[in-house]
């Protein structure tokens, strides 16, 4: 089943200038795992801190898959732009709705 995951970023102010060139290069491997259908990155019209990164999955076993990866050897460095621990929060596609 599908899986769309939410991924909520909220930048330290001084590192909002090179946030989109740290997420590009995060997001092409990203893109690039097995399984990733697609990613797209909202930024907050009155908060350019603010980020959400919205990937959709083939399966909830890719996804895991990826946070694995990105827990150990694809390991971005991500977490010292941040101002906020990121929240993830995952979503089943649901047919029956």
């Amino acid at each position: 089943m599908p899986i769309t995951a939410h991924f909520d970023l909220n930048f330290k102010t001084e590192a909002v200038s090179t946030a989109a060139a740290v997420l590009r290069d995060i997001l092409s491997a990203t893109r690039a795992f097995d399984g990733c259908l697609g990613v797209d990155v909202l930024v907050d019209s009155t908060d350019p801190a603010h980020v959400l990164v919205v990937e959709q999955w083939a399966s909830l076993e890719h996804d895991e898959a990826y946070r694995t990866w990105r827990a150990g050897d694809g390991a971005s460095g991500l977490g010292e732009l941040l101002a906020a621990p990121p929240v993830l929060t995952r979503f089943e596609t649901s047919f029956k709705i």
